[in-house]
């Protein structure tokens, strides 16, 4: 899944879930949980640099950014509901963060993390680079439904 769609989804736990341990934990969760659906990736690391990438991740990362700016101006949510959102904003995506961190620095901490979420990423049933897993609009299309039902679970 993009950023965005992480983002998003950990967005609507933290606006739904009062307590913030639980926003944390189930954002980690759902974040593989999402991982497992086909979906594109727009670079690929056999070849992606920070350089080369670092216009598409600004671009997924400020996506998210609207929609939720465009969420806490329009409904004002109180601190707990903010600090919540922003939790699961934030922990919906570190696990990736994790990942670009082991394939930049190859930290042996975070092997068993990257491990891991390969293992997720093999329930999409399409192997690593194929065509099945390349930026399409096929591909792409758990992102946009979770992300819309994101919005929708955000917004309600």
């Amino acid at each position: 899944m993009i950023l965005t769609t992480h983002a998003l989804v950990g967005a609507a736990i933290g606006k739904n879930i009062e307590n913030p341990y639980l926003v944390i934990l189930l954002s980690l969760i759902v974040h593989f949980f999402l991982d497992s659906f086909r979906h594109g990736e727009y670079f690929d690391s056999r070849v992606a640099t920070i350089k080369d990438t670092a216009w598409k991740i600004l671009l997924d990362l400020s996506t998210a950014g609207i929609v939720l700016l465009f969420f806490a101006l329009s409904t004002h949510p109180n601190f707990s509901t903010a600090r919540n959102i922003l939790l699961g904003t934030f922990f919906s995506m570190l696990p990736d963060f994790f990942t670009v961190l082991f394939w930049k620095f190859h930290w042996k901490i975070l092997a068993e993390i990257k491990k891991f979420h390969s293992f997720c990423h093999r329930y999409s049933r399409f192997p690593k680079f194929s065509p099945e897993r390349q930026w399409t609009l096929r591909n792409a299309l758990n992102d946009i439904l979770f992300s819309t039902l994101a919005i929708i679970f955000l917004f309600l």
